[in-house]
């Protein structure tokens, strides 16, 4: 697509009027008990604590077999009450793929669309995400934040004039793997953001030092990647024999008791592991049922796993 500058792209946006309002949102499913949905601070509209996210494993080209399995990840993700997926221009073909699925699965109303902009010069950012909502095939973004911090100063300013014009309901930014936290915390101090997503987990926890607690000073909602650290977490607790206080949390698995740590964190707002399996996927919204852990099983979990790492 060849790029348009910002101002003529929001004056294309403003011109579609009624045509593009919002479509009323389907009801999350009755499978994940409305205490366990997470607010959104900045607007009250609460959301399942585990989505889904698509880094590498939607990233499949043509393979027509492997897109099918990827929709029946998506088709097992929504019927077991999921709503938030996470994608990236960045990730090969996981857009178009996203897409299809939701066109097989029929959710393009029911899904929870969270995309980037990650591009540079950032005048061609309006470009790239009309891009990625023909991609999704839908007909906005609930959310759209800028990928790695990428051009930020431009993207973020383009962002906010979408909201403000009414072609998107949350503006966010992200980093991965503990990069540019600084950045980011002054980020969040400085610009009236509504999402921050970082890699939160058992075995990388430096968040939990500034970031997550501005989130709840400034009601910004944190997205969590890496849960698993690309399956690197998981590879090695799987060598041992769960926990005891694994049963006290009804984890039948090191990936329920993995999630249910990062969920249960008062800041975090939705966790994005990644699968391209549908018993996984399952396995995984399944932490967000049951029971979760106090401070005090946080800190129980924390010890037991750091001796295992």
């Amino acid at each position: 697509m060849a790029a348009i500058d910002r101002r003529h792209w929001l004056r294309l946006m403003a011109a579609g009027g009624a045509s593009c309002a919002w479509p009323v949102l389907a009801q999350p499913s009755t499978t994940v008990p409305a205490e366990r949905l997470r607010p959104i601070p900045s607007s009250g509209e609460r959301i399942p604590p585990v989505g889904l996210g698509s880094w590498i494993t939607f990233n499949v080209g043509r393979d027509a077999v492997a897109r099918a399995q990827c929709a029946d990840v998506m088709r097992a993700f929504f019927a077991a009450g999921g709503r938030l997926i996470d994608s990236s221009p960045m990730y090969g073909s996981s857009q178009e793929v996203i897409g299809e699925g939701l066109q097989r699965t029929g959710a393009q109303q029911r899904v929870f669309a969270a995309d980037k902009v990650w591009i540079a010069p950032a005048s061609r950012g309006p470009a790239q995400i009309e891009t990625s909502r023909t991609l999704w095939n839908v007909p906005r973004f609930d959310l759209l934040q800028v990928h790695n911090l990428l051009a930020w100063e431009e993207h973020l300013r383009l962002l906010l004039e979408m909201k403000a014009a009414g072609r998107l309901r949350y503006v966010g930014i992200t980093t991965s793997e503990g990069r540019r936290l600084r950045e980011t915390e002054a980020i969040m101090r400085a610009h009236p953001i509504d999402f921050v997503q970082v890699t939160y987990s058992l075995a990388d926890r430096r968040v939990e030092d500034r970031i997550l607690p501005l989130a709840q000073e400034r009601g910004i909602a944190v997205i969590a990647n890496r849960p698993f650290e690309q399956g690197d977490l998981l590879r090695t607790l799987a060598r041992q024999p769960l926990p005891d206080i694994a049963t006290e949390l009804q984890c039948t698995s090191w990936a329920q008791f993995a999630l249910k740590f990062v969920v249960s964190h008062p800041a975090i707002t939705c966790a994005i592991p990644a699968t391209t399996r549908v018993a996984h996927v399952q396995e995984n919204l399944a932490a967000g049922l049951g029971a979760w852990p106090d401070a005090a099983q946080r800190k129980r979990m924390q010890t037991q796993t750091e001796k295992l790492l």
